[in-house]
């Protein structure tokens, strides 16, 4: 399983902010918020990861990333020139992906909680339990017009309507920047024709699989939050609710380097070695504190 992370887009609803600095490296309350889709991925076990930015970013993250080593992870890049679609990401990264499976988590999503319905669902994606070839993530909302939404059998798990921002909704289940497809996407993708706003569309994307009748649902449980940090308000609000968890807890959301540790990408040594690279701060000490810890 591959993942790739994208990175690109104008990040217009975040100006001025983001006139000097693309949305996802902004800061998440300690953080920059391109860490938290990346954990997203390695807490699932995946280590070659994609990311898609825009020309002029791609160094800042370079800077902030570099290849992934000091993770534990292979860390590739690839630019997108202008926002032409969530599918296009798939197209960038066809030679990527090759005959593996992959996952796609949209730059901006950030979620906490138990993470086992991703594990699950990524060996069900490799296993392709019940010819499913794809699948999309469930996540129940009080008002599902505002999001691409779901209708699904719950014994079948598979997909019975996808419908984009629908007035009158068949469930109340919206669809999450989180996506697992087979190696044929990229095909797919390539093959879907622009919508009137002039980009391909991920819900076409997911209808050339539910056509064929193999798209399936992978719930989220009920307790796991699904931020999206697009907007001011929307980012101020992950913002507070990130450092609310961390100061109650003392524990970090989304520390790659800890990730990387526990999900032995590294050993004990190596998370010396970076946390002894980094500035006296906040960060460091935290990293330190799980150095002595585990000594």
């Amino acid at each position: 399983m591959k993942g790739i992370v994208l990175a690109g887009g104008a990040g217009s609803r975040l100006y001025p902010m983001t006139q000097v600095m693309t949305k996802q490296l902004q800061s998440v309350y300690d953080k920059p918020m391109i860490y938290y889709p990346l954990s997203i991925l390695m807490l699932g076990g995946i280590k070659d990861i994609l990311l898609i930015t825009t020309p002029d970013d791609q160094p800042l993250f370079q800077k902030l990333l570099g290849d992934g080593s000091k993770f534990g992870i292979k860390l590739s890049y690839k630019i997108q020139e202008k926002p032409n679609g969530l599918p296009e990401a798939f197209v960038l990264g066809e030679d990527f992906i090759g005959d593996d499976d992959v996952c796609l988590i949209l730059g901006d999503n950030l979620f906490y909680g138990d993470l086992n319905f991703f594990r699950d669902a990524i060996k069900a994606q490799k296993e392709k339990h019940g010819g499913l070839e794809g699948r999309v993530f469930a996540y129940y909302v009080a008002d599902p017009r505002a999001y691409g939404v779901v209708e699904f059998d719950k014994a079948t798990k598979k997909v019975k309507t996808l419908e984009e921002k629908p007035e009158h909704p068949k469930s109340n289940y919206a669809v999450p920047g989180l996506y697992l497809f087979d190696n044929t996407v990229a095909r797919r993708a390539k093959n879907l024709k622009p919508s009137p706003r002039g980009e391909t569309e991920i819900v076409d994307l997911m209808l050339s699989y539910h056509n064929e009748d193999k798209l399936g649902v992978a719930m989220m449980y009920r307790g796991l939050a699904w931020l999206d940090t697009g907007t001011p308000r929307s980012l101020l609000d992950a913002s507070t609710f990130i450092g609310a968890i961390e100061e109650r807890q003392g524990l970090k959301v989304a520390c790659l380097e800890e990730i990387s540790y526990r999900q032995k990408f590294i050993n004990l040594d190596e998370l010396k070695r970076i946390a002894n690279a980094l500035p006296k701060c906040s960060y460091r000490t935290y990293l330190e504190k799980i150095i002595a810890e585990e000594s």
